[in-house]
């Protein structure tokens, strides 16, 4: 019920025949409004801010040739389209929208990112969906080598270690082409036709660890995406006679060229898409996959959209599979549950679960509980005021619940912080006095932060972990917390690779029953009676939903690479060190 901040979303077209072509056809623009609808049905990815980028390849010396547009704010998309002139378009185009999970905000930070440099070949265009978690120790690896990195922003790191590289395969070419007789622009011409943007990307991605969709353009012409070896952040792609084009979801591709899933496929991890300055096409691996793959399952039942085909049937499959443990949190007495779901992102796993329902033999009762009221502005409150005001963000539909006989169950797609259960919905679902509410997750308990684009980064964010630790102080196993707390820190002095993750014996001691009852615990409102209890989906459930996207770690602290593994030590060890009341249990080992 919390609106996450999370990954990126990418958009990028290649152009196979000369811009006339398309002019001739489909009209004036055709291509930018292509890449302009593109991020519009991603905008749930990103809306801080949006750039786009795009490259001429046939602009003479004196001409410019490599463009670029960045914004800031929810209405960026727009904002660029209306400033790019008519010279913006290219046959190559790059689109990028952008959140934040770094708290790094400004047009700094932006993408696309750009290198310029007077040889065309040298200049370098990159954004990306991606956040990696190894990048101080990439930072250390580049000093002493004796480089001088102005900044550890990791997208900062990326594009001047690949520039680099770059710049390197430019100069193999100019070696090769000089060897062979070249000169003037004859060579300039050589190296522009033979950049093997594969080396590039084979000799810079190997240092980096963490989750991403790394997209570029070269001032040459070169246009390529790469996904990370262990598949964690998607990416898909349509190639035709006329266009490549990739988007960070399918049904994107599916509405902007009116084509079907089958016209679409899945950039496989580790491995690149690339279309050379001449069109031709290649998919290239770039480093070996990961096996097990770890595609991310927040991304299935959370992220995206719920408009491709196989999405829409693992949500509605998490909500059938919730069916029995709600029939036992409601004692069978089906008849005198009315059902509903909030957020609207859940509307789909709602489907699932009336479905399930039906299929048992139940008549359902269903209504329309809650309506987001949109004209509330609560970020103009502070403190208490505030919070007063978030117990109005939703309307409610009165008279349809049969006070103190009625159970009332509403479904949502996850549920991390609770901060939403706590000062809102709680407290509109007990206006309507029902004699139960059953809050059910389609997604299992979230214990653990992510690093790898979701802005989840902290323990502390969690009602699971939060629960766990009044759980483990009340039941006088606070020295279990000074041995994690222990572990973690020496932990932390042992390279990434050797790294174990000691933060799950936490959970150890308890139930996902007894977690839930804390939480309900810590999220009961004062002043509300009304039982309440919470229904997750279990880890297996979610695997079963979802077979081909096995990564997670949110939920099982099983990260897919070391990098994971020390940043949620290091959180551990944070929240610890913050916290008075905790440290002074841990304090002896300070």
């Amino acid at each position: 019920m919390e609106q996450l901040k999370h990954e990126c979303g990418v958009a990028m077209i290649r152009l196979l025949k000369p811009e006339s072509f398309y002019e001739e056809k489909y009209g004036r623009g055709w291509a930018m409004g292509k890449l302009y609808l593109m991020m519009e049905k991603q905008h749930n990815r990103g809306q801080e801010g949006a750039g786009i980028a795009s490259v001429h390849l046939d602009a003479d010396p004196g001409e410019e040739y490599m463009f670029r547009e960045k914004a800031l704010g929810n209405n960026a998309i727009s904002e660029i389209f209306s400033q790019a002139g008519e010279d913006f378009a290219g046959e190559l185009l790059m689109g990028h929208l952008r959140y934040s999970t770094t708290g790094k905000k400004g047009l700094t930070y932006v993408h696309p990112f750009l290198r310029r440099n007077n040889w065309r070949a040298k200049n370098l265009c990159i954004c990306g969906n991606f956040n990696m978690t190894n990048i101080d120790e990439v930072f250390e690896a580049l000093a002493a080598q004796g480089q001088y990195p102005r900044t550890a922003s990791d997208s900062y790191i990326l594009l001047e270690e690949m520039g680099h590289r770059l710049d390197r395969e430019v100069e193999r070419n100019f070696t090769i082409a000089h060897a062979m007789g070249l000169t003037g622009r004859d060579i300039t011409d050589y190296i522009d036709s033979n950049v093997d943007v594969a080396r590039v990307l084979k000799s810079s991605m190997d240092m980096f660890d963490g989750g991403y969709v790394v997209c570029g353009l070269t001032g040459s012409g070169e246009w390529f995406a790469m996904r990370d070896p262990w598949g964690i952040r998607p990416a898909f792609y349509h190639i035709s006679d006329e266009i490549v084009a990739l988007a960070s979801e399918r049904p994107v591709l599916q509405t902007t060229f009116d084509i079907q899933a089958d016209d679409i496929k899945e950039l496989e991890p580790g491995s690149a898409l690339i279309v050379r300055r001449s069109g031709e096409i290649a998919i290239r691996q770039i480093l070996p996959e990961i096996s097990p793959r770890s595609a991310c399952s927040f991304e299935r039942i959370y992220f995206s959209r719920g408009g491709d085909i196989d999405i829409y049937r693992e949500r509605k499959q998490l909500g059938e599979q919730l069916v029995p443990a709600i029939e036992k949190a409601v004692d069978g007495d089906i008849e005198h549950t009315v059902f509903s779901y909030i957020p609207n992102t859940a509307e789909v796993a709602y489907y699932g679960m009336m479905q399930g329902l039906m299929r048992r033999g139940h008549d359902v009762r269903f209504e329309k509980i809650a309506w987001k009221d949109i004209k509330m502005r609560t970020f103009i409150a502070q403190g208490q005021e505030r919070r007063e005001l978030a117990a109005h963000v939703y309307d409610i539909t009165y008279g349809v619940v049969q006070q103190g006989t009625d159970n009332l169950v509403v479904i949502d797609d996850s549920i991390v912080r609770g901060t939403t259960l706590k000062e809102s919905i709680i407290k509109i679902l007990d206006r309507l006095h029902p004699k139960k509410i059953v809050i059910v997750s389609s997604a299992p308990q979230i214990r653990y932060p992510d690093f790898y684009g979701i802005d989840m980064p902290n323990l502390e964010e969690f009602i699971a972990f939060r629960a766990c630790i009044a759980l483990l102080l009340e039941s006088g196993r606070a020295e279990l917390i000074k041995e994690v707390y222990e572990q973690c820190r020496r932990q932390l002095t042992l390279p990434s690779v050797e790294q174990t993750l000691p933060v799950s014996r936490l959970y150890e001691p308890f139930t996902d029953e007894d977690l839930n009852k804390k939480m309900v615990d810590l999220l009961r409102p004062e002043g509300v009676d009304t039982p309440v209890e919470l229904v997750f989906q279990t880890v297996d459930g979610l695997h079963n939903a979802c077979p081909n996207h096995l990564g997670d770690w949110y939920f099982t602290g099983k990260y897919p690479t070391p990098g994971g593994i020390r940043l949620c030590n290091a959180a551990l060890v944070s929240y610890i060190e913050k916290n008075v009341s905790l440290l002074s249990v841990c304090k002896d080992t300070i």
